[in-house]
């Protein structure tokens, strides 16, 4: 599994606060994803819409979210998923949390639990959420539901690429 430091919203949030938002182009540069693409999940109401053309941390956070998952459950799974967490893309007044703190969640549990895999998945996710304050009383199991499948979908998206590869290394050597 991959290093998700560079995927933290620390990591990035200096760059959109100095340049007051990124461009598509600059998101994609980022994210390593086509403009269509992001397009497309702005269209279809997975990602808010961008403020004068330009994406804030809330954006590239959840466009990190979906692309970090889309490898294991259909984009449709995923839109549907990110509104259970928070309601509709645009209207933030809905959400259980913000989405560079879903981000920053998502990817101290995926650190955890590469180092600490007995631990189990719901373990971890439980243990990181300790300073999470839910605005309801479903919401912090809706967000611990959510996260688990987050990380379920990232764990299988990486042993599906690690099968690919090795798959890949065994037609190479022609048994």
């Amino acid at each position: 599994m991959p290093h998700l430091k560079n995927y933290a919203p620390d990591s990035f949030r200096p760059l959109i606060k100095a340049a007051d938002g990124l461009t598509l182009s600059q998101v994609c540069s980022i994210t390593g994803l086509e403009p269509s693409t992001v397009q497309n999940w702005v269209k279809r109401g997975f990602v808010a819409r961008p403020v004068n053309k330009k994406y804030r941390v809330r954006h590239l956070s959840r466009i990190m979210l979906i692309s970090l998952i889309r490898d294991s459950m259909k984009i449709e799974s995923i839109g549907e998923l990110m509104k259970m967490v928070n309601g509709s893309a645009d209207d933030e007044s809905d959400d259980i949390i913000s989405e560079d703190k879903l981000l920053e969640y998502f990817c101290v549990i995926i650190d955890k639990v590469k180092v600490s895999p007995e631990n189990g998945i719901e373990d971890t996710v439980r243990d990181c959420l300790g300073d999470y304050i839910p605005p309801s009383e479903s919401a912090y199991s809706r967000l611990t539901d959510a996260l688990c499948v987050m990380v379920n979908a990232y764990i299988a998206s990486e042993y599906k690429k690690s099968a690919e590869v090795r798959f890949e290394n065994m037609k190479s050597r022609a048994y």
